[in-house]
């Protein structure tokens, strides 16, 4: 797989899938249905003793499938993350000690930021990607419109707080390349491996945001 910029993963789909695994076994059949749905990146958050090894299975069997790891705190979590074959790297935060081990192993790292402070260290670090986050509670669309002045060369993922209902408000901002989130994969679907449910779920969010 050709390695891309931040900003090129972040315009392979307008949602980002958000996923929290329990059982390495619902990996692969779940990263199935997503592809299948119109969705070819995803987000394996590091929430769960199943974590690395789905991204593992899922960087293994389905190379068309973009993987990365979420909720990566530290260098030994980042690390970790890319021997098990993550692609790139979603953090809740951003440190010096992440923006060196991105640059270290050359592996993209989108960093999450809340502040113009933060936004202005990622600039000044080279990071040109940036998670939001907690998009909700950091000011939403308006501090991502607030953002656009002084940091125009800045691109967001937002993520904590979007679905399907407000998507389109993030989405329809210059600077939002896609939206992250969880809502996509119901709790209650996963646990009942309804994966044909989820597919579903996934064309219905992007024909909402196609839609506008």
């Amino acid at each position: 797989m050709l390695k891309m910029t931040a900003k090129e993963l972040m315009q392979l789909s307008p949602i980002v899938p958000v996923i929290s695994l329990d059982e390495v076994e619902d990996a692969l059949p779940l990263a199935k249905a997503l592809l299948e749905g119109g969705i070819n990146i995803m987000e394996v958050t590091l929430r769960t003793k199943a974590a690395l090894k789905s991204i593992e299975s899922i960087a293994h069997a389905l190379p068309e499938m973009h993987v990365g790891a979420g909720t990566v705190l530290n260098a030994r979590d980042f690390k970790m993350a890319v021997e098990y074959g993550a692609s790139f790297i979603f953090s809740p935060g951003i440190s010096e000690e992440l923006m060196l081990t991105s640059k270290e192993l050359d592996v993209v790292l989108i960093p999450g930021v809340a502040t113009a402070s933060e936004v202005m260290l990622a600039k000044n670090n080279g990071f040109e990607g940036c998670k939001l986050y907690p998009a909700a509670l950091a000011g939403g669309v308006d501090i991502l419109k607030a953002f656009g002045g002084p940091f125009p060369s800045i691109s967001f993922c937002p993520t904590g707080g979007v679905n399907l209902t407000n998507l389109n408000a993030f989405l329809n901002l210059k600077n939002v390349l896609c939206v992250g989130g969880s809502w996509i994969i119901p709790d209650e679907m996963l646990k009942a491996k309804n994966f044909e449910g989820i597919t579903n779920l996934t064309k219905e969010a992007l024909a909402a945001v196609k839609s506008v």
